[in-house]
């Protein structure tokens, strides 16, 4: 098993900036992928980063790339999304995912077996 908490969402305004934080704990934090993904109101859950167990590899959706950014600190079993020049469209509930055991780096939803509580972002215009 394995257990997410993410912190760090807020009210903010367009242009503004967030750091995203998942604390992971369970199983060896290094051992798979870790995700992030959002849910906006009346949308599906979609994908937003990815990060290798390594840390080497990143993959981003097209909307978030050069704005976002994906980090791990496996001393530390936490994965953070810096998030800059934030739009209005960005706001949802932002959810942290650990890969299932096998996956050291995956950007597929299914591939995730473990999922955090979510932390609301709003982004007002």
């Amino acid at each position: 098993q394995v257990q997410l908490v993410e912190s760090g969402g807020g009210l903010v305004q367009a242009g503004d900036s967030l750091r995203l934080s998942c604390a992971a704990s369970g199983r060896t934090f290094s051992s798979g992928a870790m995700g992030w993904f959002r849910q906006a109101p009346g949308k599906e859950r979609e994908f937003v980063a990815a990060i290798s167990r390594s840390g080497s590899r990143t993959s981003y959706a097209d909307s978030v790339k050069v704005r976002f950014t994906v980090s791990r600190d496996n001393a530390k079993n936490t994965v953070y999304l810096q998030m800059n020049s934030l739009k209005p469209e960005d706001t949802a509930v932002y959810y942290c995912a650990a890969s299932s055991i096998g996956y050291g780096f995956t950007t597929a939803s299914g591939n995730y077996g473990y999922w955090g509580q979510g932390t609301q972002v709003t982004v007002s215009s």
